[in-house]
Formats: C-alpha cells, sequence, structure tokens
C-alpha cells in the first residue's frame, strides 16, 4: 500500500505565502480538515467566523472520493461510516503530520502553536493526530466528528495532559453510526478537557451557533 502525501500546492491559506513565515513564528495555526467528498476550499470560508489572530490553512485530502460524489475528496474511504480502519487513519494522519513537518521548517525557530479543526472525517482526522503526537498540539476542534476505534500511543498521555477538546454535534446526526458517537462520548471525558456543545436540528453540518462557541473556545485557549 503506497504512502499518502498531502499536495502543498493545493493547501489553501488565509495568509500570502510571502507573509506566511513570519506569521506562523509570531501567531497561532489552525489547520483546517474537511469533510468527505469535500474539498480544501470548503473550511476555509469560514474564516470570517474565527478568530483573526490565527493563522489558518486547509489542506486538500489525498484520497478521491469514489462516485457518485463528483471532484471531492477523502481522508479514508468511507465503507462504513464512522469506522474506519486504524490503518487508514494511520496512513491520512501520517501525511497530515508529514505535511505539517514540511511548513515547520519553512518557520524560524518552528511551530509552537497549533490547532486542529476538523468536520466529519476531519473532526476524525483531527482527533487521531492529537492521538498519535499529543505533544504538537494545544486543542483540537471536532465537528460532527468521532474517534477512530483503536488504541493509540498517546492516549496515556492524553489521560494526563487532558487538551482542551471542542466536540460539536447534532444528537440526531444522521451520517455518524451510533457506536461511532458512543465511542467518542466514552472517550472525550477521560482523555481531554472537553467542551461538548449539542446544536439538535442542524444535522451533519455547521451552525453559525457553532462557529460562534468555536470562536470563542479558541479565543480563551489563544487570546489575541
Amino acid at each position: 500500500m503506497t504512502d499518502l502525501i498531502i499536495d502543498d500546492a493545493l493547501v489553501r491559506w488565509s495568509v500570502p505565502q510571502d507573509e506566511r513565515a513570519e506569521a506562523l513564528r509570531t501567531r497561532p495555526l489552525l489547520v483546517m480538515m474537511h469533510g468527505y467528498g469535500s474539498f480544501e476550499g470548503d473550511l476555509i470560508n469560514l474564516q470570517n467566523f474565527l478568530p483573526k489572530h490565527f493563522v489558518l490553512a486547509s489542506p486538500r485530502a489525498p484520497l478521491i472520493a469514489p462516485p457518485p460524489v463528483v471532484d471531492g475528496f477523502a481522508w479514508f474511504q468511507m465503507e462504513d461510516p464512522g469506522n474506519p480502519s486504524p490503518e487508514d487513519g494511520e496512513r491520512a494522519v501520517t501525511a497530515l503530520l508529514g505535511w505539517l513537518d514540511r511548513v515547520a521548517g519553512t518557520v524560524e525557530g518552528g511551530l509552537s502553536r497549533v490547532s486542529l479543526l476538523g468536520f466529519s472525517q476531519g473532526g476524525a482526522m483531527a482527533t487521531h493526530a492529537l492521538r498519535t503526537q499529543p505533544e504538537r498540539f494545544i486543542s483540537v476542534v471536532n465537528c460532527s466528528g468521532f474517534i477512530i476505534d483503536c488504541d493509540m500511543p498517546g492516549d496515556k498521555t492524553l489521560k494526563t495532559t487532558r487538551p482542551p477538546v471542542f466536540w460539536g454535534r447534532d444528537v440526531d446526526d444522521p451520517i455518524i453510526t451510533p457506536n461511532a458517537i458512543s465511542r467518542t462520548e466514552d472517550w472525550i471525558p477521560g482523555h481531554s478537557t472537553p467542551t461538548i456543545q449539542l446544536y439538535p436540528g442542524v444535522g451533519h453540518s455547521i451552525s453559525e451557533q457553532e462557529l460562534r462557541d468555536i470562536n470563542h473556545f479558541l479565543n480563551r485557549l489563544c487570546p489575541d
């Protein structure tokens, strides 16, 4: 099985390239990961709802989503929503961390304050990256996402460090399976300092109220 790679040229940024290294040296970074069948231009459009002092980066997932999806991408294939294989999760997170290594190499002193935000599959990616390298990220925002079903080396560390994790969803989400929700409900309180919010009626999406709550969550952690 071939390794996955995130294409640096397809990452959307909130800061122009000629200003990026200095911005990343002095400002917090928020990596935004889209859901299944979407693309890198999706979540970056939410930047007006998020703290202005964060640098935002939205990479394109490395897999092409199969038909009936058209022009969409995936972090892992969705044969069973909410239950990807641990191997697929590891491949995708390895690609993400490799891209972050390349970004850090362009910044004097590296990246010091990195948060992750993901929707659906992207939310699973955000928590899985945290479980892979818990020391690397200061917080996670998981929107309508879940925890991948496996034990991770970082889980032991997270039981002690308990970084801030925001988890927002609709209790009647029509996409994420009940066992994935139950698994996430069990994991988050024991491995993070959680902020858990329910948004009835939004389905599998992000509401303006959730964006306001995320803004507050991020601003509280990294004030301007």
